[in-house]
């Protein structure tokens, strides 16, 4: 939850690095079963990747190493994903890949221990059936000024990145009518959404802070913005996705973030400002995002007009298209899906 685990070296929005989260699901019923630390147990040693707990025992995070292409992330992710499956198995579970649980969870029981324990003494009842799954994507930067600046031209296209990453249409048993019920979730925790526009990296520092001194973040390293700079080190880090189904909607979103990152750094070297976004603006386009994914309607941001996401989409696809094709990442994203990834919780597979 709100991890600083990645550490992409800094960088010119070349290097990624990829955080997953999964639920640990008995085999029969579907039900989130705890098991972290005997899967743990059982996990074998993965290159550049290190797995780590979550606020429940349901859940287990695979915290990917610097890639520098997408190939490397694919074959890393392929990797951590059968090591989890495999281990899982042998713990007598199974492996979802989905932003939050389909069957019902019941109250979860939080790891009681250091942090995690005054995450659940702070939030009570919101963590207490939190079993949500994102994907977080770690582009590196030059410095921190320049995350910061990053961020504010990816804000407008955040709603769009959590459309595509929706996977958490069922919880509990039932279809929620929402693409993304992960964020819905999400959204009960104060600060969460598009991140405000920020004017350097220590004034984003000055904003987390400020919200830390009122109560209502345990520490700095727990802001629910969709896109910040990092705490430790010069990466933008994006977190508007849900864990996807398949190592390729990994890889997808993750070409779109560094693609957006590459265009954000285009945009710097000319001296190009990024416009900042309306908050009421923001948060319709995020909600419509949530309920509607990429087949319906969306908010524009810079208009204030409802849209189809998909011409959201397309938009996005002709912004990152240069620095795709400088990549050699245009091919991956060139056929993106018709239809919106499956959400049922499965075991990841390639």
């Amino acid at each position: 939850m709100n991890s600083e685990t990645s550490r992409p070296d800094p960088g010119d929005g070349v290097t990624i690095g990829v955080e997953e989260e999964f639920l640990l699901v008995d085999p029969a019923s579907g039900r989130p079963t705890p098991g972290f630390d005997a899967l743990y147990g059982q996990l074998p040693q993965v290159p550049g990747v290190t797995f780590v707990g979550e606020l429940h025992p349901t859940q287990i995070e695979a915290v990917g190493g610097v890639c520098r292409t997408l190939d490397d992330l694919r074959a890393q992710l392929t990797a951590s994903r059968s090591a989890l499956d495999g281990a899982a198995l042998r713990c007598g579970l199974r492996i979802a890949a989905t932003g939050v649980p389909e069957r019902d969870a019941g109250p979860g029981t939080v790891v009681a221990t250091g942090r995690r324990a005054a995450i659940a003494e702070r939030y009570r009842a919101l963590v207490d059936d939190y079993h949500a799954c994102g994907c977080h994507v770690h582009v590196g930067v030059a410095d921190r000024d320049t995350a910061a600046a990053v961020v504010n031209h990816l804000t407008p296209w955040l709603p769009t990145l959590v459309a595509l990453g929706a996977n958490s249409r069922r919880h509990a048993g039932r279809d929620t009518g929402y693409a993304s019920w992960r964020i819905v979730q999400q959204s009960r925790f104060p600060g969460f959404g598009l991140p405000p526009y920020l004017r350097s990296a220590q004034h984003a520092a000055d904003l987390v802070a400020r919200l830390v001194g009122t109560g209502v973040l345990l520490d700095s390293r727990m802001t629910f913005w969709l896109a910040r700079p990092s705490v430790h080190v010069p990466t933008v880090e994006i977190r508007a996705a849900d864990t996807a189904a398949t190592v390729d909607g990994t890889v997808v979103q993750a070409a779109l973030v560094r693609g957006l990152v590459g265009a954000a750094l285009d945009d710097l070297r000319r001296g190009d400002e990024a416009q900042a976004v309306e908050p009421d603006v923001g948060a319709a386009a995020v909600w419509s995002a949530a309920r509607y994914g990429l087949d319906g309607p969306a908010v524009d941001v810079r208009t204030g007009a409802r849209v189809p996401a998909r011409d959201l989409l397309a938009r996005l696809l002709d912004r990152v298209a240069p620095v795709l094709r400088t990549h050699g990442d245009l091919d991956v994203v060139r056929n993106l899906p018709d239809r919106p990834r499956p959400v049922t919780p499965r075991v990841p597979t390639a």
